[in-house]
């Protein structure tokens, strides 16, 4: 039995009715880092996960560098690197017309540098030492852990925007179960579970009456795995992402994991997919004909083998700016009593999709801005505040310019010009490299002396 398929010992429930400084509703990545670190800040942390350990999680499956520096700091590093996983050495990009370039990302250099280009690994075992290393943390630091628990309401006390977050209730089995229901308060609730996060719907829709969706900043992602795909064997090499017709005005992507395994998948915007005409419209249909019929592609899976039970489909809330937002950007992700973070916040990177960096990120800051002497009777307002200006002060350039990014994918000319140019200039590629590891970078790619030195000179 593989180490990431045995269940976690999570202890023994606590009482109905106790009392933590910090609740955490999610036990992906996000919840996981978030209550690991407010639990090694000294807070009392209970953990809730409505699911039961292993489980999925629908993904690219990409670890990027950003994220491996939390990684490191929560003490997961060397349990990701002892079970089998990927290396990424480079990003190949594809573009309509066939164009390709391959964006290398020397480890070398990335460590002089302080950086990492990363792992790619099934989330399964991902998630699972992220949730099992937390599962250690809070419990050391006299918090408790819950699976397959589901959070059925968050208390609210008050009303309107002066109200406060004082806590879950929550069921075995969730929402329709026959179980009682379990009742548990705190200083502090962070919600952290997914697009459809119940604290992140309650601060958003319930309190201050701001919309939690909208689907042109909302992906519909869909993920196989496959084995011997053409061209991605061994354990160390590129990942792939193609901008091809059928896709755009999103994309394709290759993502070995290690084994010769493949994340094989296709994300869109939920606003423009609708917008797609024909029978291919539902993006299963698109990837099955990408897969069995595109020029390109059909000759790399005709050895190929789809693992059973791996297709599955799933949404991803972008950290794109919302224009005219009636509050904070991307959206309004906490109150008094309550911060959200990762997917739940919204922080999913517009152009690559990846999303873990964002979570760890937003799940540190959560411990930076509760104080447990100063919040004990209640994380307030102004705290509230100082979180949503704090996470948008470290994340909105860079979520800003990979909307920027996005954009350009849709024009499908500048698309295939970019990467034809790229193909052939290697400062380009070597600035794509920099921009990947480093999104301070991306700030280079809209300066006019740099379009005009880079792509337009010869």
């Amino acid at each position: 039995m593989s180490e990431w398929t045995k269940p976690i010992d999570t202890g023994s429930i606590p009482d109905d009715g106790s009392h933590f400084d910090v609740i955490v509703v999610g036990g992906g990545p996000a919840g996981s880092a978030a209550a690991s670190y407010n639990a090694m800040n000294g807070s009392k942390v209970l953990l809730i996960e409505k699911h039961v350990w292993p489980r999925d999680k629908v993904c690219g499956d990409a670890v990027g560098g950003k994220s491996l520096s939390h990684v490191k700091e929560l003490g997961v590093f060397d349990l990701v690197e002892s079970t089998p996983h990927y290396v990424v050495d480079s990003i190949l990009f594809g573009s309509a017309n066939g164009a390709e370039v391959r964006v290398m990302l020397p480890k070398e250099a990335y460590a002089k540098m302080g950086l990492q280009s990363g792992f790619a690994l099934p989330r399964i075992q991902f998630d699972y030492m992220m949730f099992k290393r937390a599962n250690e943390i809070v419990r050391e630091n006299g918090g408790a852990v819950i699976q397959g628990h589901g959070v059925t309401e968050i208390i609210v006390k008050g009303e309107g925007v002066t109200s406060i977050i004082s806590g879950v209730k929550c069921k075995l089995g969730g929402r329709r179960s026959e179980e009682p229901e379990l009742t548990y308060t705190s200083a502090l609730t962070i919600g952290a579970g997914g697009y459809n996060c119940p604290v992140s719907r309650t601060i958003t829709e319930e309190i201050h009456q701001e919309p939690h969706r909208d689907d042109k900043h909302f992906c519909g992602g869909y993920r196989q795995y496959w084995e011997n795909v053409e061209g991605l064997a061994g354990e160390e090499g590129q990942i792939e992402i193609h901008f091809i017709d059928e896709v755009l005005p999103g994309y394709f992507w290759l993502f070995p994991v290690g084994n010769g395994v493949v994340n094989v998948g296709i994300g869109m915007l939920i606003s423009e997919q609708r917008k797609q005409k024909g029978k291919k419209k539902s993006l299963k249909k698109i990837q099955k004909w990408v897969i069995e019929e595109h020029p390109r592609f059909k000759h790399r899976f005709s050895n190929s083998t789809l693992i059973d039970g791996s297709s599955k489909g799933w949404q991803l809330p972008f950290g794109s700016p919302r224009k005219n937002a009636p509050s904070h950007q991307p959206r309004r992700s906490a109150m008094a009593g309550a911060m959200c973070v990762g997917d739940a916040a919204s922080l999913i990177d517009p152009f690559s999709g990846e999303g873990v960096g964002n979570a760890l990120l937003s799940a540190k800051l959560t411990a930076q801005h509760f104080e447990l002497a100063k919040h004990s009777n209640g994380f307030t307002n102004e705290a509230a505040e100082g979180y949503m200006v704090a996470l948008w002060n470290l994340l909105g350039k860079e979520l800003s310019n990979s909307t920027k990014l996005q954009r350009v994918m849709k024009w499908k000319r500048l698309t295939n010009w970019f990467v034809k140019k790229a193909s052939k200039k290697p400062e380009i590629g070597i600035m794509m490299s920099e921009m990947i590891a480093s999104k301070d970078t991306q700030t280079v790619l809209w300066s006019p002396w740099f379009l005009m030195k880079t792509l337009l000179l010869p």
